[in-house]
């Protein structure tokens, strides 16, 4: 195994174990080796050893599993452990300026539209049990329920799509959101959600792609329209007037 030795031996080990785990050396459901192994292979001590298998467990790259059959194993990834980094890179884009509300918006255009045409050609009927779940009442929930029921549904769709990449771009889309925008907005944009809502679900119900991506490009139109009214500082981006195809 080589490592770096310019960086922190914790930090290096880590980065040799990540290397073999995303190039597929070592592969979801692969033991590492053992510590007294990892200790001798790498010329580190015990702790040295237990912190980059922590630093790799925060990643959500590998589980430690205690007991006489444990040991480190590489985990099965899912989109919303994976997703948890992009998170983290989007609201420090958001908070330095670097990414707005026109440009979350735009990128959640691009994707979420055509994400709804392919939930209608794709979804099963569990997809569309868990779409539905999402629905909320929008003159009794809270502001809070209703963005969280809101967030739970674009990535119910996404996920109905049977592509595990475009649900993990799907997220952190919508768990950087600023809370304090919302406010107010009122109750009225949460009605328009919710009807949005419910005729995209219907048009994925009855597997109808064309009235799904209507649908989907209804409700983001008005998302934008009413983010970008409520925000002077967010101005639209320039739009290519081309007709896509």
């Amino acid at each position: 195994m080589s490592i770096d030795l310019r960086a922190p031996a914790y930090q290096a080990l880590a980065d040799a174990l990540r290397s073999q785990i995303t190039s597929g050396r070592l592969r979801p459901g692969d033991r590492l080796p053992t510590e007294p192994q990892l200790c001798r292979n790498a010329g580190v001590s015990r702790s040295t050893v237990r912190e980059a298998l922590r630093l790799l467990a925060s990643e959500h790259l590998v589980v430690t599993v205690r007991g006489v059959a444990g040991g480190s194993f590489v985990v099965h990834p899912s989109p919303a452990q994976l997703a948890d980094s992009l998170c983290v890179g989007v609201s420090l884009w958001q908070a330095t300026g670097a990414v707005g509300v026109a440009e979350l918006l735009e990128v959640r255009t691009m994707l979420e539209v055509p994400a709804t045409r392919l939930a209608a050609l794709r979804r099963t009927d569990r997809d569309l049990e868990a779409i539905r779940a999402t629905l909320f009442d929008p003159w009794a929930a809270t502001v809070d329920d209703m963005l969280e029921a809101h967030h739970a549904f674009h990535v119910a769709v996404a996920a109905a799509c049977a592509n595990p990449l475009l649900e993990l771009v799907t997220l952190p889309l919508h768990a950087s959101v600023d809370r304090s925008l919302l406010d107010p907005l009122g109750r009225d944009f949460w009605v328009r959600v919710d009807v949005d809502h419910r005729a995209i679900i219907k048009a994925i119900a009855a597997q109808r792609p064309d009235d799904a991506q209507t649908a989907a490009e209804e409700h983001m139109r008005e998302v934008r329209r009413v983010f970008l009214d409520a925000i002077p500082a967010a101005a639209p981006l320039p739009v290519d007037p081309a007709p896509a195809g």
